[in-house]
């Protein structure tokens, strides 16, 4: 089991990682994808950093990282479910044990289709590799939204499931000739306690299940109950959601969506963490 699992390599997950190892904390902290940060042309607004790319910035930041022994692992977190003193992670299949658990994934732009949350679990998905197995033998959409769809899409395809690959992208060269292939985007997944059917275009297309392969997932689909405020994820000054032992830090919990602001919140909330913990052994 690791201490603390962080979810997001930018400013603020970098931080929290240095600060609770600084506390003798082990941590495990994963990305799937390019920060904001590091797009940036110019910053100019933190302290003792002028005049620098947001490139430069993040390459001082993992330089740091790295004197520390801390590495950045590639994985996307799918769901995170509380096991009472833990919380059970799992990050594309793999499944990691955590004491606590600090989301600093960024702002998110996923919108949610009509009918995902309310049927996720009931044949919305967004892990093949974690779901594929239940959906043997029968029909499921794949939508691209990530560098993963084309993978996941020949996995399921390679345990005898019926795939059905949705893209605006040509067709692929490297998809399995036995995979149908629609041209096009899913605006609404439709059942009533499971899936039934997608819409994409003008067309109802039956699927027993929808794996809908973003590169990120909704604060609010990655744990049941998590309070959130429109996009951002709803916090205490101690960077705690409303569900014990979550974390959230950096501008995933709001604006200002600033640097310094990610960075101190990555700070707080591992401080905050790493105390918590220190607390339950004292116990």
């Amino acid at each position: 089991m690791v201490d603390i699992l962080i979810v997001g390599a930018g400013p603020a997950g970098l931080s929290a990682a240095i600060n609770a190892v600084t506390r003798g904390k082990s941590v495990r902290i994963f990305s799937n994808q390019e920060n904001y940060l590091s797009k940036a042309e110019r910053v100019d607004n933190h302290l003792g950093f002028y005049n620098m790319s947001g490139r430069e910035i993040m390459n001082k930041f993992i330089e740091h990282a790295k004197a520390m022994n801390i590495r950045v692992e590639e994985g996307k977190v799918v769901n995170i479910l509380p096991m009472g003193e833990s919380f059970m992670v799992n990050i594309n299949g793999e499944i990691e044990e955590a004491k606590k658990v600090i989301l600093a994934m960024g702002v998110s732009k996923v919108k949610e289709l009509p009918g995902e949350g309310r049927l996720l679990g009931s044949g919305v998905s967004y892990c093949a590799t974690c779901d594929g197995m239940l959906y043997r033998g029968k029909n499921a959409i794949v939508w691209d939204q990530s560098k993963e769809a084309l993978h996941e899409a020949n996995y399921l395809s390679s345990i005898g499931v019926n795939a059905t690959f949705v893209s605006k992208k040509p067709r692929p060269e490297e998809l399995n000739d036995n995979i149908k292939y629609i041209n096009g985007t899913i605006s609404e997944v439709i059942g009533d306690n499971k899936v039934e059917s997608v819409v994409t275009g003008e067309k109802n297309v039956s699927a027993d299940a929808v794996f809908i392969l973003r590169d990120a997932v909704a604060p609010a689909a990655l744990i049941e109950g998590l309070k959130t405020e429109g996009n951002f994820i709803a916090v205490n000054r101690n960077m705690e959601t409303n569900i014990e032992g979550i974390y959230a830090s950096g501008d995933i919990t709001g604006k200002p969506l600033q640097l310094s602001k990610a960075v101190s919140e990555g700070l707080i909330a591992a401080q905050h963490a790493a105390l918590q913990i220190d607390k339950t052994k004292e116990n």
